[in-house]
């Protein structure tokens, strides 16, 4: 299974890609796209999606997985990350992916294993876990965490058959009113 795992912003979208080979986790990219913040917004949403529209053709991945909206003191940009999280989204079931969601306590929890970790504890994580020669980008790490908790989280649900409770929402194409 492949896992694009995304973590939304309006200046810097990061994504992670990571393969599950039987209990192994293979690093295959991380990057960055960055929109010019001189942009008109609508056209820093289009580079979003046409980004991850590249990236999704170029991996194929089987999955995507998305941080979900952490709480922001300012609306303004809450309202901004929530639109690229759209753009994100939206680009994903575009291809016909499902899309997961998580919390970034779910995503530093599966990481770490612990919710309050610092975002350098992940990245250590990420480096060893993945076999990183170095500690990627912040946005990539914080995606490739992302893809990380979702092949984590998906496979507690499968060995389960089914009846874990994954406290992630899964979206599909049918459930997007477009």
């Amino acid at each position: 299974m492949i896992v694009l795992g995304i973590d939304p912003g309006s200046r810097i979208t990061g994504y992670g890609i990571v393969e599950q080979m039987g209990n192994r986790l293979v690093h295959i990219d991380n990057g960055a796209i960055f929109t010019d913040t001189a942009a008109d917004f609508p056209g820093r949403l289009k580079k979003i999606f046409d980004g991850l529209l590249e990236v999704i053709a170029t991996y194929h991945p089987d999955q995507v997985a998305v941080e979900n909206i952490f709480f922001a003191t300012n609306p303004q940009s809450a309202l901004k990350l929530g639109q690229a999280r759209g753009a994100a989204i939206v680009a994903a079931v575009h291809c016909g992916l499902p899309v997961y969601e998580y919390s970034a306590l779910q995503v530093k929890q599966a990481v770490v294993g612990q919710g309050r970790a610092a975002k350098e504890q992940v990245q250590k994580m990420l480096k060893i876990l993945l076999g990183l020669p170095e500690i990627a980008q912040a946005d990539a790490s914080d995606a490739l965490a992302v893809a990380v908790c979702h092949i984590n989280s998906y496979a507690l649900n499968q060995k389960s058959g089914g009846r874990a409770a994954l406290k992630q929402q899964k979206t599909s194409w049918r459930d997007m009113k477009l």
